[in-house]
């Protein structure tokens, strides 16, 4: 490696080294922050965001000339967009968040021994959490807010395209923090785009207690590979819809129109449409037409092409495919064990969905379809942690430890026992 390499390299090792001990600072004196300061820490940084909502779409309009320039995509070009109405949805999911009971120090169970012994398993915060995540910049503010409600640290890595909408973001949350009198440390960014950083935060098992990677399936592979930091992975949204032979026909259509095309760019976007074979082309190609008429373009298998014109054949890599852009899959399925088999086969476990009047067959995908959210009669749209009541989400966990599904304030915490005696000895 020539010297000037080399001596950048130590200096991002010394620089990521540091943000580790002050985060690991901060988790300290988070860990045992009232709950009161933390909910002025976030109200403070909502009212930030507000005031200054222009230096924010200024920082936004600089990162959105980058991702033209790059040649983003519509889609990802959405997803980085900050206009006045999702700032103000940051602002609010802020607020929401600091209104909610503090997760910590919450008892969980207790019980006491026939010795006398009195156990409490009490919730606790995880500590320092990296969270590494792309173009999305609103994820700076739910993520930061959910691990300070937490009571953990942040160590922020967001997308290089999103990096000055980001810092401006952030400013807003250690301003709130510093209003609230905690330290500014306990939400920090790592200051750099270079992807070598990214590689040293997973090595830091001394002060990094989680990883938690948000991104495309190349990020969490990667991340997965090279970690030496527990993960918690949002993997990639490979949604299904499937229309049973019980669906109501007008329900179906609107559903499915919704799931796929409202914002086509989020993770929880129908990508794969499955249609009962049962319900024949007097009701699959008013279906496909829908989301033809709403700008869709249709892969699909031979039953589908026959049942609409423009409908292109899929290939085998269109049924494992994140579009991200307003493109659908449809696979026509012989019933319900098909429709199960195909999802599990071809899902990343992330949100999967079936329209039925039936209640038996509803039970059974729900029971059977192994995702961290099934859904029945709604749109996969709704596959987010704000939707679910719980103000925001960094992420949805398609693993299956500790957390799973929508990852919210409740889900950065653990848990310690407390063990009181008056005296006994174990014999």
């Amino acid at each position: 490696m020539p010297a000037e390499a080399a001596r950048q390299q130590e200096d991002l090792q010394d620089q990521m080294t540091a943000l580790g001990r002050q985060a690991r600072d901060a988790a300290a004196e988070l860990a045992q922050a009232a709950p009161e300061a933390k909910q002025r820490a976030l109200i403070a940084a909502a009212k930030a965001l507000r005031d200054n909502k222009a230096a924010i779409q200024d920082a936004n309009a600089r990162d959105m000339a980058g991702g033209r320039e790059k040649g983003l995509t519509p889609a990802l070009l959405d997803r980085l967009e900050l206009t006045p109405e999702r700032i103000e949805a940051m602002a609010k999911g802020l607020e929401d968040i600091a209104s909610f009971p503090d997760p910590v120090g919450r008892i969980l169970a207790e019980w006491e021994r026939p010795n006398g012994l009195k156990i409490a398993r009490v919730s606790v915060p995880l500590g320092v959490i990296g969270i590494i995540y792309e173009s999305r910049p609103n994820v700076t503010a739910d993520a930061g807010a959910l691990c300070l409600k937490s009571g953990n640290a942040a160590i922020l890595r967001g997308g290089s395209e999103s990096f000055h909408s980001s810092g401006a973001i952030l400013d807003c949350l250690q301003q709130g923090l510093r209003e609230a009198g905690l330290p500014a440390a306990a939400i920090q960014r790592i200051p750099t785009t270079d992807r070598a950083a990214v590689g040293i935060l997973l090595t830091m098992s001394d002060t990094v207690d989680v990883i938690i990677p948000r991104g495309g399936r190349s990020l969490i592979e990667r991340v997965q590979r090279e970690s030496r930091v527990p993960v918690f992975s949002h993997l990639d949204g490979m949604v299904h819809t499937y229309v049973h032979e019980a669906a109501d026909a007008a329900m179906a259509r609107e559903l499915v129109v919704n799931a796929k095309m409202r914002r086509v760019g989020i993770c929880g976007a129908t990508e794969t449409l499955l249609v009962d074979r049962a319900l024949g082309d007097s009701q699959l190609t008013p279906l496909l037409s829908a989301l033809q008429q709403a700008g869709c373009a249709l892969r699909g298998d031979a039953a589908a092409q026959a049942a609409l014109p423009g409908v292109t054949p899929a290939t085998p890599e269109d049924w494992e495919t994140e579009y991200l852009a307003p493109v659908i899959a449809v696979k026509v399925v012989a019933g319900l064990d098909e429709a199960i088999a195909h999802i599990n086969r071809h899902g990343s476990h992330h949100t999967e969905a079936i329209i039925t009047q039936d209640a038996g067959a509803a039970a059974r995908f729900m029971n059977e379809v192994d995702a961290g959210i099934v859904m029945h009669n709604t749109s996969t749209q709704f596959a987010d942690g704000g939707e679910f009541g719980m103000g925001a989400e960094i992420g949805i966990s398609t693993g299956k430890m500790h957390a799973r599904g929508p990852v919210g304030a409740e889900q950065l915490t653990s848990y310690k026992y407390k063990v009181v005696g008056s005296g006994q000895t174990r014999p």
